[in-house]
């Protein structure tokens, strides 16, 4: 990067630090520190959930998954807006009324408190390490187009954020959302306008998506049931619906945001606009992805984005062979870009013959030039057998960083640690929020004071970001980054949802039966995975449903269940 690029990028990140400090001052008690008082508007609310769900993996590996497999991977949030309505109905609240600072809680009143404490501890153990990996994740691959070392990246990005956050608490990290989502907002669309500036001048944006079509990279709807396919609108709607409804109704790093909200309206408020924008904004970060790839058919791209293994493949003893499959690379190129030229032809002529004899032109030339991939992955592997071979991640950050203007390179490389900022204070505080009400409070000092409550609840946050920070510097050990995220939710939220859909809607049971049915569907779904069988967002219909039915089937065998106190605050 240039000076400029430099500059923008440490003021960025200076700015957001600064203003998190700034808002968060006078706080002195935990309800401030913790909720922010509970004195948030709505958009302030929806912003925030938005900036926690969008972590630096979304901004970064989306773009790449369009450019590599097509728009498909919107389908897996289309059981959002059915999750966000069930939310408002249900959740929402009864949170409220009951005037919980977590989610937890509620359990203890509804069961007992060995219920409340099984669940604190799973979130605590899913969220703390997924927090790791969801910092690892950008720092690895900024350091790898920036040429830092990891660790040093690693550290700036943990560092940022465990700073307004251990001083700020909530009210820190809503503000900074705010402030985080509107310049995220704004560098999306100017990447976007200026993705389709680049394009050849004869190629407007339809003509881009229908080129972009024709390789099949803009089919973003699969409606058949494949159980071997993570994303198909079957998926999304009942895997993604349970998967979602877990996430924002029991992780206390969403619910964390949408208490904050001033009242039950607002905080309903936000939920909706999450609902509403969130399909469109992923929609529109996959198509910067799908230009991206209408750009390379009229510029030669990489035979792989990640250039750093490159360059080491150069500097070895597969150089020769290496530099023989880009000789070839680059023939194929230039073949397909006159292939591509007649195909714009006959697009404007409305030719279908000849449209559908250049597309099949265009299918060999493609798998001739996935071939030269293909070896040269071999090469990489037999080069470093440690290589991460999937250059998805390095796509969009490897276009920006060789095509944009100055400046602009500094501000999207910003917008990548915010995303992981945002996510990350969310987490941190959401991890401090759960062990300082659900473990200190409730077992270590019940009759603590509200300045001690304010001094744990800080040293809670530094801990965990802390811990959050060292799980990142040894992340690389966890293999996939994304699919470990993906997984590691997957494993505990279904049998999270399922507790809490006990809670809510079978009355008669009671806490003996759903902590056993808890314990046990926690077997299965680990089980389940071990397997292999299926994609592992169907992990969270098993594990909700394996606790609603082997609780139901445990309480038949109990006698005389006792009434329920929490019912009269609920109604």
């Amino acid at each position: 990067m240039s000076t400029a690029d430099w500059i923008v990028l440490f003021l960025t990140l200076l700015f957001i630090v600064v203003y998190g400090v700034y808002k968060s001052r006078g706080i002195k008690n935990i309800d401030g520190y913790l909720l922010g008082n509970r004195s948030l508007p709505w958009y302030h609310v929806g912003l925030s959930v938005m900036a926690t769900q969008a972590s630096a993996i979304t901004f970064l590996s989306a773009p790449g998954l369009a450019y590599s497999s097509g728009m498909s991977f919107v389908q897996f949030y289309f059981g959002l807006p059915l999750a966000m309505i069930v939310l408002c109905i249900t959740f929402v609240p009864i949170f409220h009324k009951l005037k919980v600072f977590t989610a937890y809680e509620f359990l203890e009143k509804r069961f007992d408190v060995k219920t409340r404490g099984l669940t604190a501890i799973l979130f605590l153990i899913q969220r703390g390490i997924s927090t790791g990996i969801t910092i690892f994740a950008p720092a690895l691959i900024i350091s790898t187009i920036l040429h830092i070392d990891l660790t040093w990246t690693t550290l700036a990005i943990g560092s940022f954020v465990v700073i307004y956050t251990t001083y700020g608490g909530t009210k820190a990290v809503s503000h900074t959302q705010l402030l985080q989502m509107s310049i995220i907002f704004g560098s999306l669309l100017v990447a976007g306008i200026l993705v389709i500036h680049l394009l050849p001048e004869s190629i407007g944006l339809s003509k881009a998506l229908h080129i972009a079509g024709k390789s099949g990279k803009t089919n973003a709807l699969d409606f058949t049931f494949d159980l071997n396919n993570n994303y198909t609108l079957w998926t999304g709607l009942i895997g993604g619906f349970f998967l979602q409804l877990s996430y924002f109704g029991t992780d206390q790093s969403q619910v964390g945001r949408y208490l904050t909200g001033a009242s039950i309206k607002e905080s309903r408020m936000g939920l909706i606009m999450n609902g509403l924008l969130k399909i469109p904004m992923q929609f529109a970060i996959l198509l910067i992805g799908v230009l991206v790839f209408a750009y390379y058919q009229f510029h030669q791209p990489p035979i792989f984005f990640n250039q750093v293994e490159i360059k080491k493949l150069k500097e070895s003893k597969y150089a020769p062979d290496y530099q023989l499959l880009e000789q070839k690379h680059s023939e194929l190129f230039k073949t397909r870009e006159s292939v591509v030229q007649q195909l714009n032809t006959a697009l404007d002529h409305d030719d279908e013959k000849r449209i559908a004899d250049y597309r099949s032109s265009l299918d060999q030339l493609n798998a001739k030039m996935q071939v030269v991939k293909e070896g040269t992955l071999d090469l990489i592997k037999k080069n470093n057998p440690t290589a991460e071979t999937n250059d998805n991640n390095y796509v969009f950050l490897s276009f920006v960083t060789s095509v944009f203007p100055k400046g602009l390179i500094g501000l999207l490389i910003a917008v990548i640690f915010l995303a992981s900022m945002g996510s990350t204070a969310s987490a941190i505080n959401s991890l401090a929020s759960t062990t300082t009400i659900d473990i200190y409070k409730r077992f270590i000092n019940p009759n603590s004071s509200e300045k001690q409550d304010l001094l744990w609840s800080r040293l809670f946050t530094l801990i965990w970001g802390t811990f959050t920070v060292i799980v990142a510097l040894y992340a690389n050990r966890l293999g996939n980054l994304l699919e470990a995220v993906n997984i590691l939710g997957s494993l505990f939220y279904g049998t999270i949802l399922g507790i809490f859909i006990v809670a809510f809607y079978m009355k008669k049971i009671q806490g003996k039966a759903v902590f056993l049915a808890a314990i046990l569907s926690e077997i299965i779904v680990i089980a389940v995975w071990t397997m292999n069988k299926i994609p592992f967002l169907w992990l969270n219909l098993i594990g909700c449903l394996a606790v609603m039915l082997i609780a139901y089937i445990v309480q038949l065998g109990t006698k005389a269940p006792r009434p329920i106190e929490v019912k009269k605050d609920l109604e």
